[in-house]
């Protein structure tokens, strides 16, 4: 019986896959680094040497290196077999392949044989910094996925070409079978490369993994494989949806497979962590889960592998806690400039507007190295937009909307409904004495400039970038838009996708009413970015990585990162090491840039150029993020950056980052009615 119908026959479809993202490759490099922080995560426990040989000077078998090795994910169809080495460079570079079920780590080992007299956390970080260095610390494995043993070192080894050829000789003479060399970052491939030493990168052996682990979790709801989420009217709140394509918003669902790679940091991933719901990659799911569609199942999603086994429907939804949603002030008509609110003004400017302008402020005090300012703007409150919704056309609308029948209990009726709400509200002529004083202060902001400079139009509601709600996609942008009426429609675009089914739905499923919902719109000065991205200053997988910050890059504007559509570049950056990770390289071929006749277009990107990122970047966008978080009140943040024409990081964006399963209970939202 073959391992799929076995797990049929059980009940279950899944598979022990390769661990998420880099955990298994990366995460296990031992360091007195990581021991500071925690204990490996490769435990030796349960794997108990079969004699008491500290060490082996030569590996001549497969035998002998099982003999020394622990196994990282023991049991599971893609188990990691490795072991730790330590080269002596004083002693003839004597190599030590150690008996690593004994030994976690190589200060374990060398203070062990008492190989050095000096274990000082000073001498220890030398073997990693220093290319005067007494001892190379590294790691050897077997590679399934790619059929081959590699060696490697510790992401934050400040690795040189000498120190490699060196390691890459001994090795070899010292190992029955050829090695290849294994990149942790960008450092060890520039030293591969220098001394003409063949190496394979993490991203080479991430792009073929059949699975990834986005948001580990549990779920119970109704299967459904989709092929086109704008195509199927009718996704519940209960649905664990397979989709073929990643979409760029997605309504509230219990869980998300997807068979297509995306970014960690798209939008609905970002929604699936402020949801708490499981998300994974599975390439082949459509194949692996096409009996079981529209059946009643529980999923199950691991850092490790992926389960789905068939239950009985539940009688009774689960009760989602609803967030906390300011109360707007409606009585403020005027035009606040962004850089003098601050985080107090989110009650009639929204939170995206108010946190943007404490950081424009502080940015200003500061003058940061190599951070450009916020790019200038102004805010249009919440109380334009009480009266447009009260405005009697307006009011009509959505009151035949919502009497529509099916409308509150079918979402299938719902869907259709919104969508020509939300149509009907961006063309509806609607005559505001507001709209004259929004293009005067577009002009007096830019000098003149209309028509020439192009600006943003942006959300910033009561109902997004909350702290256990981000409404990341939910609402509107309009890029780049250069003419006086083309201001004022695409306010009123801004204002019509607060009835978008996405946000509707979202709303709906958060238990946030909908006649609570104000959305002001942040006016504010385009930035024709050469990259852009999305920053989040923490590891997205592990927590318990607090020096660590994940980075998203694509070349031009950064819409294409959080759409999600194709794999972005993707970096881990350890604050404390300096240790920088390319997961995965931007898969663009075309990037968004400025269109000088307002809005934007597409640019082809040439080959060379799909390496966005470099260690010094990287580490300054870091930088950054933890100036933003300190900031802003020191939660970790989701931040949205660009770089401009001079090379400075521009904040474009930062709410705080919503991982549903790490928040603790608050009190039940209170806002004030609007009609």
């Amino acid at each position: 019986m073959s391992q799929l119908r076995h797990a049929l026959a059980l009940g279950w479809v899944g598979a022990a896959l390769l661990m998420g993202m880099a955990q298994a490759q990366t995460a296990q490099k031992p360091s007195f680094y990581r021991a500071r922080q925690q204990s490996p995560l490769a435990s030796s426990q349960g794997q108990k040497p079969a004699d008491p040989t500290p060490f082996l000077a030569r590996i001549d078998s497969r035998a002998a290196f099982d003999r020394m090795a622990r196994v990282h994910d023991a049991g599971s169809a893609f188990e990691l077999p490795h072991l730790i080495f330590v080269i002596d460079r004083h002693h003839h570079d004597q190599v030590y392949y150690v008996n690593t079920r004994r030994y976690d780590l190589h200060e374990q080992f060398i203070n062990g044989l008492r190989l050095t007299n000096d274990t000082s956390r000073a001498a220890l970080a030398a073997n990693y910094r220093q290319p005067d260095r007494r001892f190379l610390f590294g790691t050897l494995s077997w590679q399934p996925r790619l059929d081959r043993w590699t060696f490697e070192f510790w992401e934050g080894d400040q690795l040189t070409a000498g120190l490699l050829s060196t390691a890459q000789s001994r090795l070899q003479a010292t190992f029955f079978a050829p090695l290849v060399f294994k990149t942790n970052a960008n450092q060890h491939l520039a030293a591969a490369q220098e001394a003409g030493i063949k190496a394979v990168t993490q991203e080479q052996i991430l792009q073929d993994q059949p699975f990834l682990p986005l948001n580990v979790g549990v779920a119970r709801g109704r299967l459904r494989l989709i092929d086109s989420v704008d195509a199927t009217p009718d996704i519940e709140p209960d649905d664990i949806v397979v989709l073929r394509e990643v979409p760029l918003s997605l309504p509230p669902v219990a869980g998300v497979l997807t068979v297509r790679a995306s970014t960690v940091l798209s939008h609905v991933n970002l929604l699936a962590k402020g949801w708490g719901i499981p998300n994974a990659f599975v390439r082949d799911a459509f194949g692996q889960l096409a009996t079981l569609n529209g059946q009643w199942v529980e999923l199950r999603v691991t850092r490790s592998d992926y389960a789905v086994r068939v239950v009985d429907r539940p009688t009774q939804a689960p009760r989602v806690e609803a967030p906390f949603v300011p109360v707007p002030t409606l009585t403020r008509l005027g035009l606040t400039p962004l850089r003098q609110l601050r985080v107090r003004d989110k009650v009639h400017c929204g939170a995206k507007a108010a946190r943007l302008g404490e950081l424009a402020a502080a940015f200003d005090a500061r003058q940061p190295k190599g951070i450009a300012p916020v790019p200038d703007g102004f805010c249009i409150p919440f109380a334009h937009y009480a009266e447009f919704i009260r405005s009697h056309a307006v009011a009509q609308r959505i009151a035949q909307a919502e009497q529509t029948p099916g409308f509150d209990t079918d979402v299938s009726v719902r869907r259709p409904v919104l969508e020509a709400l939300r149509h009907d509200l961006a063309q509806l002529p609607f005559d505001t004495p507001h709209a004259a004083a929004w293009k005067a202060q577009w002009q007096a902001h830019w000098q003149g400039a209309l028509g020439q400079a192009g600006v943003f139009v942006r959300s910033s509601s009561n109902s997004e970038d909350l702290p256990r709600f981000s409404g990341a996609g939910l609402y509107a942008t309009v890029p780049n838009v250069k003419d006086a009426d083309g201001l004022t429609r695409a306010v009123q675009s801004v204002w019509a996708s607060v009835f978008s089914p996405e946000a509707y739905e979202a709303r709906r499923h958060a238990r946030i009413p909908h006649d609570r919902v104000v959305m002001a719109v942040l006016v504010q000065r385009a930035v024709d970015a050469h990259s852009a991205g999305v920053m989040l200053t923490r590891d997205p997988f592990d927590a318990t990585h607090r020096d660590t910050t994940m980075i998203t890059a694509k070349r031009g504007l950064g819409g294409r990162v959080v759409e999600g559509k194709l794999v972005a570049e993707q970096v881990l950056y350890n604050r404390r090491d300096k240790a920088v990770q390319v997961l995965t390289r931007s898969a663009e071929d075309t990037a968004l840039r400025l269109d000088a006749q307002g809005g934007v277009k597409e640019v082809p990107i040439e080959p060379q150029a799909r390496a966005v990122l470099s260690d010094e970047l990287v580490a300054r966008l870091a930088q950054a993020g933890e100036l933003v978080k300190r900031t802003l009140g020191g939660a970790d943040q989701d931040i949205e950056w660009a770089i401009n024409g001079q090379g400075q990081v521009v904040i474009l964006q930062s709410r705080p980052f919503v991982d549903r399963a790490r928040l603790k209970p608050v009190p039940a939202p209170r806002a004030a009615l609007l009609r």
